[in-house]
């Protein structure tokens, strides 16, 4: 059944269509934010949904090719810039200290935060299909939140290391030590762990029966228990709970981290030092900037679905910009991390004349 004036939507799969007319997909995307009772959306009675229909930026053949090669370009960035991060990390003794070991577990956890949705997306892409299985679509859902609830408390501990170096340089090799470091970053992981596990278990016991369209590219949470013909509202408190409490939480221990940095920095009499102080916060300070700005806009954004465009270029701002930025904003800004950069390409390239017969040294 229709709704109202105007084309009548016939069924989730023609919502998927990448190239239906404007007006048609706004009266979509209108529908798809209501929880779905419409009876000309459902596969029938009784009916288990074994896939969803991932509706992403519907476009034509032509865009999809182009994005695809665009996106498979970032994607393939990403992982060589984050992966140099962690190998010139642990190469260069240099960076055996408590920020490159936490930058490096940021870098790993942008790998993986990636790999957990850009694939599917390019899969979709080549395929020129929308498709997700049941089971895929809830463990992307999960992994998804695991990472960037984990990413958001290992921001927190990277602003405290940065408190502590700031704040108190004399007791920073002691606070700071190998087991401390260590518990933290272990600490942050569980922490995402425990946040999403609860959810996840109970989401996986939710009974799907049509519709099966997800007005996103990747499986968000939020869309998802939409579609449930379960009652959700259990997990919909807890996702509340939980998600206040660490994401809230870490932001504040980062806010009062760098309001404690900045008071440090302005006592210092001396203009040189407060600027060295200053940068070795500012890459972080950054990536926390954009991290947090888009996770709260997409909290306080409004339920309209006039918004939901804006909130899927927020969504791919958080899961692909960010780690595409990290890797250059920490190691543009940062001399060390240049230096080790260069040092191990120049030691790679002498090796390469050594081995290669012919080449002069």
């Amino acid at each position: 059944m229709g709704r109202g004036k105007g084309p009548e939507v016939k069924d989730a799969a023609w919502c998927a269509q990448p190239c239906i007319e404007r007006a048609d997909r706004q009266q979509c995307e209108r529908l798809l934010t209501d929880k779905p009772t419409n009876a000309s959306f459902e596969l029938g009675n009784g009916t288990t949904v074994n896939e969803f229909i991932l509706l992403g930026f519907p476009m034509s053949r032509n865009h999809q090719i182009l994005v695809f090669l665009g996106l498979l370009i970032v994607y393939i960035t990403i992982l060589a810039g984050n992966t140099v991060i962690i190998s010139i990390s642990l190469l260069d003794r240099r960076l055996h200290t408590p920020m490159y070991f936490f930058l490096g577990n940021l870098a790993l956890l942008d790998i993986c935060f990636t790999t957990a949705i850009v694939p599917k997306i390019l899969i979709n892409l080549v395929t020129n299909g929308q498709t997700i299985s049941h089971v895929g679509c809830l463990a992307q859902s999960y992994f998804y939140f695991l990472l960037g609830t984990t990413e958001f408390l290992i921001l927190a501990v990277m602003s405290f290391d940065r408190y502590v170096a700031i704040c108190h340089p004399l007791r920073y090799n002691t606070i700071m030590n190998n087991l401390i470091c260590c518990l933290l970053v272990l600490g942050s992981w569980a922490g995402g762990f425990l946040d999403t596990i609860v959810q996840t278990v109970l989401t996986f016991q939710l009974s799907f029966c049509g519709p099966n369209v997800i007005n996103r590219y990747f499986c968000d949470v939020e869309p998802l228990l939409k579609l449930a013909c379960s009652d959700t509202s259990l997990i919909v408190f807890l996702d509340f709970v939980l998600a206040s409490t660490l994401v809230l939480g870490s932001l504040l221990l980062s806010m009062v981290s760098y309001i404690c940095i900045v008071v440090a920095i302005v006592k210092m009499p001396s203009a040189k030092g407060r600027w060295k102080a200053f940068s070795t916060c500012a890459s972080h300070m950054t990536v926390v900037f954009i991290v947090y700005g888009s996770c709260i806009f997409m909290c306080a954004r409004p339920t309209q679905s006039s918004s939901l465009d804006s909130s899927k270029i927020v969504s791919v701002a958080n899961s692909i910009l960010t780690p595409l930025l990290n890797p250059f904003i920490y190691s543009l800004r940062n001399k060390v991390m240049k230096d080790a950069l260069w040092k191990a390409l120049g030691r790679g390239q002498s090796s390469w004349k050594k081995e290669t017969p012919g080449i002069s040294q």
